[in-house]
């Protein structure tokens, strides 16, 4: 795989979900990790497989182009967003024309290969998740939509609560479009398989490539939980974090671990190696990020190494794999989703693994078939049952 990240292309403005026809598998499908291994390797197989299980009624393919608008609960978090085909067949030259933000780089081979994968496959697996702050007009028009009961309302095998509205009303599929059209959202989830859908899209331009499965997520309606995600700095030394600290200007102080796990926050990080805990002050200018400090700054600064470093999202984890002779804890205050707005929009990409927008949505819930692409049938497709014996 290649070694050094690269910033994806920008799709251009207006922004765009149209809808589409999913596929949806049963509730009792949903959350059961036998379900993602029907979407594995050999992936050409995939087809064949969905139409055994469409046979016996762990999938439903609806008959009639939607936008799905998606709500789901997991462990007392709601999330709400619109669910299409998010159109990437136009790119960006200019700043100003920039719709969808990625906020961390990619691995080209990495993206290349969900792209074989999807066109083997023919499918758009699961929604990249967008997010942004809706105009009012729009989370208005969904409120309404909202008081009218679900299309879909269940439990899935997980536990996680889902409801879904199916919008097929021209009018309402109009004033979406003309809402959404100016503004730009930020990918939260999913930048490889946005790329994919670029380098699918470039090789191969038409109805099935030139959109790719989204989740909107309105962050001024249902936000989205924005976690820190810690770094261990694996062959570095407690020392050599506070030497490169001290040679920079900043202020370091060794510290209890109580008291430096409580001054954790904006501009504070906190390195550790299970036995010495360091509280470092950060001066941050031009609306940068704690974790740009560390990467740009810090990491370049250090006596000895990083050989590598590691990524975890909590604190015990990231413990597990410290001592004096093994490496140091860098954790992380988690940015704002605000923050990650102002850097993107400055053309910024933040480091590798910097966010963890949570909580994502389950799989299977809606999948895009790329083979939908072509013209609708004259007359609806008959509507699939799923047997009482597996309904939720």
């Amino acid at each position: 795989m290649d070694s050094a990240l690269v910033t994806p292309p920008y799709v251009a403005g207006p922004l765009r979900l149209a809808p589409f026809r999913a596929l949806r598998l049963s509730p009792t499908r949903i959350g059961d990790p036998a379900s993602a291994r029907t979407f594995s390797r050999p992936y050409h197989d995939v087809t064949e497989r969905l139409e055994r299980w469409t046979q016996r009624g762990f999938i439903a393919h609806d008959a009639v182009p939607a936008l799905y608008l998606h709500e789901y609960t997991v462990s007392g978090i709601t999330i709400r967003g619109l669910v299409g085909a998010l159109d990437v067949s136009r790119r960006a030259t200019r700043p100003e024309q920039r719709a969808v933000l990625p906020h961390e780089g990619i691995y080209p081979a990495q993206a290349d290969e969900l792209a074989d994968r999807m066109s083997e496959m023919g499918l758009n697996p699961a929604p990249i998740l967008l997010v942004q702050h809706s105009p009012p007009e729009l989370r208005a028009l969904l409120a309404d939509l909202r008081a009218r009961p679900a299309n879909h309302d269940f439990v899935d095998r997980a536990g996680q609560a889902h409801r879904l509205w199916v919008i097929t009303d021209p009018g309402i599929l109009e004033n979406i479009d003309a809402l959404l059209g100016p503004t730009s959202a930020v990918i939260a989830d999913g930048h490889h398989r946005y790329a994919a859908y670029l380098r699918l899209q470039q090789r191969t331009p038409g109805p099935a490539t030139d959109r790719g499965l989204a989740m909107l997520v309105d962050q001024g309606d249902t936000p989205l939980f924005l976690g820190a995600i810690h770094r261990v700095l694996v062959g570095s030394s407690v020392a050599d974090v506070r030497a490169a600290a001290t040679s920079l200007g900043m202020r370091a102080v060794v510290t209890s671990q109580a008291e430096a796990v409580a001054s954790l926050g904006p501009t504070v990080l906190v390195a550790t190696d299970g036995r010495i805990w360091l509280v470092v002050h950060l001066q941050l200018t031009d609306d940068r990020a704690e974790v740009e400090i560390l990467h740009d700054q810090l990491v370049p600064a250090l006596g000895h190494g990083p050989t590598r470093i590691t990524y975890h999202h909590t604190v015990q984890d990231a413990l597990g794999y410290v001592g004096p002779q093994l490496g140091t804890a860098v954790l992380m205050p988690a940015p704002s989703v605000d923050q990650v707005q102002r850097i993107v929009t400055a053309g910024r990409l933040f480091p590798e693994k910097a966010t963890s927008f949570q909580p994502k949505p389950a799989f299977g819930v809606l999948i895009r078939s790329m083979r939908d692409a072509e013209p609708a049938p004259t007359s609806p497709l008959p509507r699939l049952e799923i047997p009482s014996q597996l309904r939720s």
